[in-house]
Protein backbone atom coordinates (compact mmCIF):
# COMPACT_ATOMS: atom_id res chain seq x y z
CA UNK A 1 0.00 0.00 0.00
CA UNK A 2 1.36 3.40 -1.00
CA UNK A 3 2.26 5.86 1.74
CA UNK A 4 1.66 8.81 -0.57
CA UNK A 5 -1.73 10.46 -0.85
CA UNK A 6 -3.68 13.48 -2.01
CA UNK A 7 -6.91 15.02 -0.73
CA UNK A 8 -8.87 17.63 -2.68
CA UNK A 9 -11.88 19.57 -1.39
CA UNK A 10 -13.86 22.45 -2.86
CA UNK A 11 -16.03 24.95 -1.04
CA UNK A 12 -18.09 27.87 -2.33
CA UNK A 13 -17.75 31.21 -0.58
CA UNK A 14 -19.86 34.35 -0.94
CA UNK A 15 -17.10 36.77 0.03
CA UNK A 16 -14.65 38.30 -2.44
CA UNK A 17 -12.36 35.67 -4.01
CA UNK A 18 -9.57 38.16 -4.68
CA UNK A 19 -9.60 39.21 -1.03
CA UNK A 20 -9.52 35.56 0.08
CA UNK A 21 -6.44 34.89 -2.07
CA UNK A 22 -4.80 38.10 -0.89
CA UNK A 23 -5.22 36.99 2.73
CA UNK A 24 -3.33 33.73 2.20
CA UNK A 25 -0.68 35.38 0.03
CA UNK A 26 0.02 38.70 1.77
CA UNK A 27 -1.56 38.63 5.23
CA UNK A 28 -2.09 35.17 6.73
CA UNK A 29 -1.16 36.85 10.04
CA UNK A 30 -4.65 38.40 9.97
CA UNK A 31 -6.39 35.01 9.99
CA UNK A 32 -6.16 34.76 13.78
CA UNK A 33 -8.63 37.65 14.02
CA UNK A 34 -11.04 35.90 11.63
CA UNK A 35 -10.77 32.33 12.95
CA UNK A 36 -9.40 32.78 16.46
CA UNK A 37 -10.53 29.42 17.85
CA UNK A 38 -8.57 27.59 15.13
CA UNK A 39 -5.61 29.85 14.31
CA UNK A 40 -4.07 31.63 17.27
CA UNK A 41 -1.04 33.28 15.67
CA UNK A 42 0.91 33.48 12.42
CA UNK A 43 4.43 34.93 12.28
CA UNK A 44 6.97 35.34 9.51
CA UNK A 45 10.39 33.89 10.36
CA UNK A 46 12.26 34.52 7.10
CA UNK A 47 11.66 36.67 4.04
CA UNK A 48 8.66 38.93 3.43
CA UNK A 49 4.92 38.34 3.37
CA UNK A 50 3.68 37.26 -0.04
CA UNK A 51 6.98 36.08 -1.53
CA UNK A 52 8.16 32.62 -2.57
CA UNK A 53 10.76 31.26 -0.15
CA UNK A 54 9.38 33.05 2.89
CA UNK A 55 9.07 30.95 6.05
CA UNK A 56 5.89 31.24 8.11
CA UNK A 57 5.17 29.85 11.57
CA UNK A 58 1.57 28.92 12.48
CA UNK A 59 0.10 28.36 15.97
CA UNK A 60 -3.21 26.53 15.61
CA UNK A 61 -5.64 24.21 17.37
CA UNK A 62 -6.43 20.91 15.67
CA UNK A 63 -8.23 17.88 17.09
CA UNK A 64 -8.51 19.74 20.39
CA UNK A 65 -4.74 20.19 20.74
CA UNK A 66 -2.53 23.24 20.37
CA UNK A 67 -0.03 22.66 17.57
CA UNK A 68 2.57 24.45 15.46
CA UNK A 69 3.55 24.29 11.80
CA UNK A 70 6.57 25.80 10.09
CA UNK A 71 5.95 26.30 6.37
CA UNK A 72 7.76 27.72 3.38
CA UNK A 73 5.88 29.38 0.53
CA UNK A 74 6.80 27.16 -2.40
CA UNK A 75 4.64 28.62 -5.17
CA UNK A 76 2.49 31.65 -5.91
CA UNK A 77 0.37 31.91 -9.07
CA UNK A 78 -1.53 35.18 -9.31
CA UNK A 79 -3.43 34.13 -12.44
CA UNK A 80 -4.82 31.04 -10.69
CA UNK A 81 -5.02 32.85 -7.33
CA UNK A 82 -2.94 30.01 -5.89
CA UNK A 83 -0.55 29.71 -2.96
CA UNK A 84 1.32 26.48 -2.17
CA UNK A 85 2.98 25.83 1.19
CA UNK A 86 5.50 23.13 2.09
CA UNK A 87 5.53 22.05 5.74
CA UNK A 88 9.14 21.99 6.97
CA UNK A 89 8.64 21.68 10.72
CA UNK A 90 6.18 21.24 13.56
CA UNK A 91 3.59 18.70 14.68
CA UNK A 92 2.43 17.64 11.22
CA UNK A 93 5.84 16.11 10.47
CA UNK A 94 5.47 13.84 13.50
CA UNK A 95 3.25 11.73 11.23
CA UNK A 96 4.18 12.65 7.68
CA UNK A 97 7.50 12.53 5.85
CA UNK A 98 6.34 15.34 3.56
CA UNK A 99 3.28 17.58 3.52
CA UNK A 100 2.13 20.23 1.03
CA UNK A 101 -0.89 22.53 1.31
CA UNK A 102 -2.28 24.35 -1.72
CA UNK A 103 -5.14 26.83 -1.68
CA UNK A 104 -6.52 28.49 -4.79
CA UNK A 105 -9.62 30.45 -5.71
CA UNK A 106 -11.70 30.41 -8.87
CA UNK A 107 -14.07 33.35 -9.24
CA UNK A 108 -17.49 32.73 -10.81
CA UNK A 109 -19.72 35.77 -10.67
CA UNK A 110 -20.96 36.32 -7.13
CA UNK A 111 -19.73 32.88 -6.05
CA UNK A 112 -16.10 31.96 -5.59
CA UNK A 113 -14.81 28.40 -5.49
CA UNK A 114 -11.98 27.71 -3.02
CA UNK A 115 -10.03 24.51 -3.61
CA UNK A 116 -7.79 22.97 -0.94
CA UNK A 117 -5.22 20.32 -1.90
CA UNK A 118 -3.26 18.31 0.68
CA UNK A 119 -0.39 16.21 -0.73
CA UNK A 120 1.53 14.01 1.69
CA UNK A 121 3.66 10.98 2.38
CA UNK A 122 2.98 9.11 5.63
CA UNK A 123 5.78 7.89 7.89
CA UNK A 124 4.11 4.46 8.04
CA UNK A 125 0.88 2.67 7.12
CA UNK A 126 -0.64 3.22 10.56
CA UNK A 127 -0.87 6.97 9.96
CA UNK A 128 -4.40 8.03 8.89
CA UNK A 129 -5.10 10.19 5.87
CA UNK A 130 -5.35 13.84 7.01
CA UNK A 131 -9.12 14.18 6.69
CA UNK A 132 -9.36 16.14 9.94
CA UNK A 133 -6.74 18.59 8.68
CA UNK A 134 -8.79 19.05 5.52
CA UNK A 135 -11.85 19.69 7.68
CA UNK A 136 -9.76 22.23 9.60
CA UNK A 137 -8.93 24.07 6.34
CA UNK A 138 -12.60 24.12 5.31
CA UNK A 139 -13.67 25.42 8.72
CA UNK A 140 -11.08 28.22 8.55
CA UNK A 141 -12.42 29.07 5.08
CA UNK A 142 -15.96 29.37 6.48
CA UNK A 143 -14.71 31.59 9.31
CA UNK A 144 -12.96 33.93 6.86
CA UNK A 145 -16.12 34.08 4.75
CA UNK A 146 -18.27 34.89 7.78
CA UNK A 147 -15.81 37.56 8.90
CA UNK A 148 -16.14 39.37 5.58
CA UNK A 149 -19.93 39.06 5.35
CA UNK A 150 -20.78 40.10 8.89
CA UNK A 151 -20.51 43.60 10.21
CA UNK A 152 -21.49 46.08 12.86
CA UNK A 153 -22.07 49.81 12.61
CA UNK A 154 -22.30 52.02 15.69
CA UNK A 155 -23.25 55.69 15.74
CA UNK A 156 -23.92 58.11 18.57
CA UNK A 157 -25.94 61.30 18.46
CA UNK A 158 -26.65 63.87 21.17
CA UNK A 159 -30.23 65.01 21.67
CA UNK A 160 -31.56 67.87 23.78
CA UNK A 161 -34.98 66.31 24.27
CA UNK A 162 -35.82 64.00 27.18
CA UNK A 163 -33.90 60.70 27.00
CA UNK A 164 -36.51 58.78 28.99
CA UNK A 165 -39.21 59.92 26.59
CA UNK A 166 -37.07 58.93 23.59
CA UNK A 167 -36.63 55.41 24.99
CA UNK A 168 -40.32 55.19 25.86
CA UNK A 169 -41.21 56.01 22.25
CA UNK A 170 -39.21 53.10 20.83
CA UNK A 171 -40.37 50.72 23.54
CA UNK A 172 -44.08 51.52 23.94
CA UNK A 173 -45.21 53.73 21.07
CA UNK A 174 -43.16 53.43 17.89
CA UNK A 175 -46.52 53.83 16.11
CA UNK A 176 -46.32 57.53 17.06
CA UNK A 177 -43.04 58.05 15.16
CA UNK A 178 -44.86 58.54 11.84
CA UNK A 179 -46.29 61.79 13.22
CA UNK A 180 -42.81 62.96 14.29
CA UNK A 181 -40.83 61.85 11.24
CA UNK A 182 -43.34 61.53 8.38
CA UNK A 183 -40.68 61.89 5.70
CA UNK A 184 -38.95 58.75 6.98
CA UNK A 185 -41.67 56.68 8.69
CA UNK A 186 -45.15 56.43 7.17
CA UNK A 187 -46.74 53.82 9.44
CA UNK A 188 -45.96 51.37 12.25
CA UNK A 189 -48.35 48.54 13.17
CA UNK A 190 -48.21 45.75 15.70
CA UNK A 191 -48.93 42.32 14.22
CA UNK A 192 -48.39 40.08 17.24
CA UNK A 193 -48.18 40.65 20.98
CA UNK A 194 -48.43 43.97 22.77
CA UNK A 195 -46.50 47.22 22.51
CA UNK A 196 -43.41 47.26 24.70
CA UNK A 197 -43.02 43.50 25.20
CA UNK A 198 -40.31 41.10 24.09
CA UNK A 199 -41.52 38.83 21.30
CA UNK A 200 -43.96 41.34 19.84
CA UNK A 201 -43.91 41.65 16.05
CA UNK A 202 -43.99 45.11 14.47
CA UNK A 203 -44.25 46.11 10.79
CA UNK A 204 -42.71 49.39 9.67
CA UNK A 205 -43.57 51.27 6.47
CA UNK A 206 -40.75 53.66 5.69
CA UNK A 207 -38.95 55.54 2.93
CA UNK A 208 -35.26 54.78 2.44
CA UNK A 209 -33.01 55.77 -0.47
CA UNK A 210 -36.04 57.37 -2.12
CA UNK A 211 -38.03 54.12 -2.12
CA UNK A 212 -41.00 52.98 -0.06
CA UNK A 213 -40.09 49.87 1.92
CA UNK A 214 -41.35 47.62 4.69
CA UNK A 215 -39.64 45.87 7.58
CA UNK A 216 -41.09 43.20 9.83
CA UNK A 217 -39.32 43.07 13.17
CA UNK A 218 -39.57 41.19 16.43
CA UNK A 219 -38.59 42.86 19.71
CA UNK A 220 -35.72 40.66 20.86
CA UNK A 221 -34.54 42.50 23.97
CA UNK A 222 -35.61 45.29 26.30
CA UNK A 223 -33.35 46.64 29.05
CA UNK A 224 -34.96 49.37 31.12
CA UNK A 225 -31.79 50.10 33.08
CA UNK A 226 -29.83 50.78 29.88
CA UNK A 227 -32.89 52.28 28.15
CA UNK A 228 -32.31 49.78 25.34
CA UNK A 229 -34.54 48.12 22.76
CA UNK A 230 -33.21 45.55 20.28
CA UNK A 231 -35.14 44.56 17.15
CA UNK A 232 -34.51 41.56 14.90
CA UNK A 233 -35.60 41.97 11.27
CA UNK A 234 -37.58 38.89 10.24
CA UNK A 235 -39.11 40.05 6.96
CA UNK A 236 -39.32 42.80 4.36
CA UNK A 237 -36.98 44.62 2.00
CA UNK A 238 -33.89 44.58 4.22
CA UNK A 239 -33.65 40.79 4.05
CA UNK A 240 -33.36 40.92 0.28
CA UNK A 241 -29.73 41.95 0.80
CA UNK A 242 -28.93 40.58 4.27
CA UNK A 243 -29.22 37.11 5.80
CA UNK A 244 -29.69 38.64 9.24
CA UNK A 245 -30.16 42.16 10.54
CA UNK A 246 -30.47 43.54 14.09
CA UNK A 247 -31.23 47.12 15.13
CA UNK A 248 -30.47 48.29 18.66
CA UNK A 249 -31.25 51.73 20.06
CA UNK A 250 -30.35 52.83 23.56
CA UNK A 251 -30.16 56.11 25.44
CA UNK A 252 -27.64 57.29 28.01
CA UNK A 253 -28.64 60.34 30.01
CA UNK A 254 -25.92 62.82 30.98
CA UNK A 255 -27.33 65.91 32.62
CA UNK A 256 -29.25 67.97 30.10
CA UNK A 257 -27.76 66.04 27.18
CA UNK A 258 -28.74 62.54 26.19
CA UNK A 259 -26.66 60.26 23.99
CA UNK A 260 -28.61 58.00 21.63
CA UNK A 261 -26.59 55.06 20.33
CA UNK A 262 -27.68 53.10 17.27
CA UNK A 263 -26.16 49.67 16.56
CA UNK A 264 -26.72 47.79 13.30
CA UNK A 265 -25.49 44.18 13.23
CA UNK A 266 -25.80 42.23 10.01
CA UNK A 267 -24.71 39.43 7.72
CA UNK A 268 -24.65 40.20 4.00
CA UNK A 269 -25.93 37.75 1.41
CA UNK A 270 -22.76 38.23 -0.64
CA UNK A 271 -19.73 40.48 -0.97
CA UNK A 272 -21.49 42.83 -3.41
CA UNK A 273 -23.94 43.99 -0.73
CA UNK A 274 -22.80 47.31 0.77
CA UNK A 275 -22.51 48.01 4.46
CA UNK A 276 -25.77 49.66 5.58
CA UNK A 277 -24.42 53.18 6.02
CA UNK A 278 -27.51 54.73 4.43
CA UNK A 279 -29.73 52.82 6.87
CA UNK A 280 -27.64 54.18 9.72
CA UNK A 281 -28.09 57.68 8.31
CA UNK A 282 -31.82 56.96 8.17
CA UNK A 283 -31.83 56.07 11.90
CA UNK A 284 -29.94 59.26 12.76
CA UNK A 285 -32.37 61.36 10.72
CA UNK A 286 -35.35 59.80 12.51
CA UNK A 287 -33.62 60.60 15.81
CA UNK A 288 -33.22 64.25 14.80
CA UNK A 289 -36.87 64.43 13.75
CA UNK A 290 -38.04 63.03 17.10
CA UNK A 291 -35.82 65.51 18.93
CA UNK A 292 -37.15 68.43 16.88
CA UNK A 293 -40.74 67.33 17.51
CA UNK A 294 -40.23 67.42 21.28
CA UNK A 295 -38.36 70.73 21.32
CA UNK A 296 -41.09 72.67 19.50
Amino acid sequence: MSLEGKLVSEINIKCDGDVFHEIFRHRPHHISTMSSDKVQNVDIHEGEWGTVGSVIFWNFTHDGKEKVAKEIIEEIDEEKKLVKFKVIGGDILDHYKSFYITVHVETKGEDNLVTWILEYEKLNQDIPDPHTLMEFCLDVTKDIETHHLTGKLVSEINIKSDGDVFHEIFRYRPHHISSMSPGCIQNVDIHEGEWGTVGSVIVWNFTHDGKKKVAKEVIEEIDEEKKLVKFKVIGGDILEAYNSFYVTVHVETKGEDNIVTWILEYEKKNCNVPDPHTLMEFCLNVTKDIETHHLK
